[in-house]
């Protein structure tokens, strides 16, 4: 959530770079600062009217011990007339303090400078590239065919016990996902990150800490008995571990990885970019997420960015490296880089990661704020990543690995998967 203050501040800058992100209502940056004028005249108003009773308050004392009675008796007088006044101003108070929280809630976060104009995916910069594509064999399939060839999924069970989008893994499947995650956490850990297992559902509370609410009500499974929403990334509930906390700078940079399923109702997703492993409503994946003081955020992101581009070495990968154009980027993200892999068998690029830096925009939602060395307290920034999602990677290990005599797997999952190769 932006801060008022930034829009007082900024206002014809604040507006431009919403442009960038192509958000459609300038016009509700001028009425978010002209509620906040009238919620600071009503508490003017309001304190100027408590200080007036509080102060006549006193005076009673003084008149009544002076036995000036009748000059007491009009001062309570006064002092009623007053007060009548002060709980009318506090309901107006509640009012408006609302409805600057409502309107101030629609508005995204500020793209960083680095982002580029752009409205479409088509826009997004390519930063670098990274592995070589593979030279497929002559009998090379998607690997949807190769999900069948070695039983590893079972998409129709999938959709029986739940629905389409809801896949079974078995076998040696479930044997490659159960390697991968192991294997990113791991990674993870290595680098300094704490892993947990949090809740897979959240309240409403953790969604709107973050960004999901009110933005993405329409991707979230909702449990509407509980008003419990489940997660669509491990991101929610990982990050709102210090929500209402004030850390101290020593405990920064905070560094959290988890493993979860996510679930994601994916809306009007259709046709070839949702077949197979390409879009499913639940997938398993891998987070990294960190809060940091402000002033290191971009070189944190940087190292978060490095840290997935070695992962995907480490998987012997060909990937590339996007930088998300303003019309293309997440409503709470101050700048995104994208990872996409190829998928040979497909000849096309998937989605395996997204590196977000947030600046405040969620700890200021979160009230998750530090004390620097003066004392001054601060809030801190966070980002996340994903470290990685499980199911393009699937898809693309099976399809660039693919020989005549089976899946070899790089070298690094060898010993999580118990053998060199899916036969």
């Amino acid at each position: 959530m932006l801060q008022v203050q930034v829009l007082r501040n900024n206002t014809e800058e604040v507006k431009q770079r919403l442009a960038k992100k192509q958000f459609k209502q300038p016009e509700l940056v001028d009425l978010i600062i002209s509620l906040d004028d009238e919620r600071k005249r009503l508490q003017n108003e309001f304190d100027q009217t408590q200080a007036k009773v509080n102060a006549a308050s006193k005076e009673i004392g003084k008149l009544m011990a002076q036995g000036n009675k009748d000059a007491a008796e009009a001062t309570k007088l006064d002092v009623a007339t007053w007060k009548a006044t002060l709980e009318p101003l506090k309901e107006q108070m509640g009012k408006v303090e609302e409805e600057l929280q409502t309107k101030l809630v629609l508005l995204p976060n500020l793209p960083a400078a680095a982002v580029p104009e752009g409205k479409t995916p088509e826009e997004n910069e390519v930063v670098r590239e990274g592995g070589q594509k593979p030279a497929l064999y002559a009998g090379a399939v998607p690997h949807w065919d190769l999900i069948k060839q070695y039983d590893l999924v079972d998409f129709e069970t999938g959709a029986k016990i739940t629905g389409s989008g809801f896949p079974l893994y078995k076998g040696k499947g479930a044997k490659l996902q159960r390697a991968l995650i192991s294997y990113f956490l791991d990674y993870n850990t290595a680098a300094g990150y704490t892993e947990y297992i949090p809740p897979y559902m959240v309240n409403e509370a953790s969604a709107f800490a973050t960004g999901q609410l009110p933005d993405k009500e329409g991707q979230m499974y909702h449990a509407t008995a509980d008003n419990f929403y489940l997660i669509p990334t491990a991101e929610v509930p990982v990050t709102n571990i210090y929500r209402d906390t004030i850390l101290k700078e020593s405990e920064l940079p905070v560094k959290m990885t988890a493993f979860t399923p996510c679930f994601r109702r994916e809306a009007g997703s259709f046709g070839k970019d949702v077949r197979g492993l390409n879009r499913v409503h639940q997938f398993d994946k891998v987070e990294i997420i960190q809060l940091v003081k402000p002033e290191t955020s971009y070189e944190v992101l940087d190292e978060m960015v490095l840290h997935v581009e070695n992962l995907l070495k480490a998987l012997q990968l060909p990937y590339r490296i996007l930088r998300l154009c303003g019309g293309d980027m997440g409503f709470t993200s101050a700048i995104t880089y994208d990872f996409e892999v190829f998928s040979a068998a497909q000849e096309r690029w998937l989605e395996v990661s997204s590196v977000s830096n947030f600046e405040n925009y969620q700890t200021n939602r979160m009230k998750c704020r530090y004390k620097d060395e003066t004392g001054k307290t601060q809030l801190t920034h966070s980002l996340n990543g994903s470290s990685l999602a499980l199911p393009r990677i699937v898809a693309c290990l099976l399809e660039n690995f693919q020989t005549a005599e089976g899946i070899h797997l790089p070298e690094v999952l060898r010993s999580y998967f118990g053998g060199t190769t899916i036969n």
